[in-house]
């Protein structure tokens, strides 16, 4: 039987696998590249469309014309990217892009706190709406470098202040499971635009559990590195519990994306060591015999839904199939200081923010500047003395030190990503006026802001949907710097249980 170009492409990609390769087959049999459908599109991950473009396949035009049509037709139903930039990535494409690990794919930078010259950068925030970096920070540029191709800036709420992705600015992000439910946050637009389909993975940032949370929600891979593994500057707001990296459909896309923006940065000081070869090789390298703590109870003392909990003990199940050792364990940390400590780094953090902006504009903020929950919290914290925060600081270590003898114990910690599955949006939104909102935001993120207290890495995995077709992430947390342990076994556990090809219907 005869077949065309664009038939044998997807034939090969089916061949290939979803996961293990993301790439076609090539025999170099016909020499003019084609374009692909969404279809073909979908079945690769970061690594593949890159290999696919090297091989000529189709061309990166092209798959940057999929994406902008992808988006075209989702955008407007889930509201994932509030800042296009596809003539900025045309032109990207007419300059020529730099040879890297993902040469020709596209991808989002997430609109806040991530500078690329030239662009607006709004922090979510009517007081921002009309920032516009003069600089591209290190991270971005080893994006570029790495030959991605930036289309546009994601979704965010007003600093990153809640776990549901909606603000006053540009509206509500909806989840491509189920639009009536939020897609997480902070980085709820990257993660809903990777679940639509638009590209295989997206710029994500974590102060509180904002990569692992939309990633839960949006079934996800989603990748907390460890403090300082990934740079912030030059000249970028500083949150010490924050870091960037990205959501992804596949394992091998965060692990490959890390190595190309992994290290320090003239100036920098410290940070965790470097990995034993690459963090893309632990993807496929199967990991010893793992001591993993199950943790059940949050330290917010909230309540755990059903979902969750069931997805935890399945991924303790399949954990313990694959060979390794679970046993129950409870956190080392007094909650009470915990969130006394984080509650002012973060406040001041954010009043920081604020202040920043009102030197930049020459005024002073105002309560119209801010959503209510925003400027609530801005009286809070404004007042905070220096010695307030350093108590806060030394806390956080005290906890670290702590956390860091527990996992003398044990090699990892697995919990539910977090306490509810993705809820109706409004419930957490930063406009939300009555007085259950703060503890409603701490009991759905109850499980993922410890491991941005220590600077520890923890990562999201999408082993679970509950019965009402939604995703529920698993959470896992290793100690300091040690992601090549992580990855390996997400890798592992991506290869016995495959997610890359569950996907919404939207």
């Amino acid at each position: 039987m005869a077949v065309n170009r664009r038939q044998f492409v997807s034939l090969g990609a089916g061949l290939a696998g979803a996961v293990t390769t993301g790439t076609v087959m090539h025999t170099g049999a016909f020499a003019a590249p084609v374009g692909l459908d969404f279809k073909d599109y979908r079945r690769y991950d970061g690594l593949g469309l890159a290999a696919a473009i090297r091989r000529g396949d189709f061309s990166a035009e092209e798959v940057l014309a999929t994406a902008v049509a992808r988006a075209s037709q989702v955008n407007p139903v889930i509201n994932a990217i509030v800042e296009p930039l596809y003539d900025y990535a045309r032109q990207q494409l007419a300059k020529g892009l730099p040879q890297g690990a993902f040469t020709g794919v596209p991808f989002l930078l997430k609109d806040l706190g991530i500078m690329l010259k030239g662009t607006r950068t709004t922090e979510g925030s009517r007081f921002y709406a009309d920032q516009v970096a003069d600089y591209t920070q290190t991270l971005v540029q080893r994006y570029l470098d790495a030959g991605l191709v930036i289309m546009g800036k994601s979704a965010s709420p007003e600093f990153g202040g809640t776990t549901s992705t909606e603000s006053v600015l540009f509206g509500d992000t909806r989840n491509p499971w189920d639009l009536e439910m939020t897609a997480g946050g902070s980085s709820g637009g990257s993660a809903a635009a990777v679940a639509a389909g638009i590209l295989p993975l997206a710029n994500a940032t974590d102060g509180g559990g904002s990569i692992r949370i939309p990633a839960a929600c949006c079934g996800l891979f989603g990748l907390k590195t460890s403090r300082g593994r990934t740079p912030n500057g030059p000249r970028a707001h500083f949150n010490m519990m924050a870091v960037s990296h990205c959501v992804s459909r596949s394992v091998r896309d965060s692990a490959a994306l890390l190595d190309a923006t992994a290290g320090p940065e003239p100036g920098s000081t410290g940070g965790p060591k470097a990995p034993v070869t690459t963090f893309l090789d632990a993807v496929s390298r199967a990991p010893k015999s793992l001591r993993i703590g199950l943790v059940t109870e949050p330290l917010a003392r909230s309540s755990v839904h059903a979902d969750c909990r069931a997805a935890a003990i399945e991924a303790a199940q399949l954990c313990e199939r694959l060979g390794h050792h679970v046993e129950p364990v409870t956190l080392p940390v007094d909650p009470a200081e915990f969130y006394g400590a984080t509650g002012k780094v973060m406040g001041v953090g954010n009043v920081i923010r604020v202040q920043k902006r009102e030197q930049q504009l020459g005024r002073k903020v105002t309560e119209a500047d801010l959503e209510p929950r925003t400027w609530r919290r801005y009286q809070l914290y404004k007042n905070v003395s220096g010695a307030e925060y350093l108590q806060g600081l030394q806390a956080m270590h005290r906890i670290g030190r702590d956390m860091a003898a527990l996992h003398e114990q044990f090699d990892l910690l697995l919990s539910p990503t977090q306490a509810l599955p993705p809820i109706a949006l409004g419930r957490l939104a930063l406009t939300r006026p009555d007085k259950g909102y703060e503890s409603d935001v701490l009991g759905f993120s109850a499980f993922t802001m410890l491991a941005n207290a220590t600077g520890a890495p923890a990562m999201s995995v999408p082993l679970y949907w509950n019965a009402d077709g939604l995703p529920i992430g698993v959470m896992f947390a290793a100690d300091y710097g040690q992601e090549e342990l992580l990855l390996s076994l997400a890798g592992q556990l991506e290869q016995a249980q495959p997610w890359f090809d569950r996907v919404p219907t939207l």
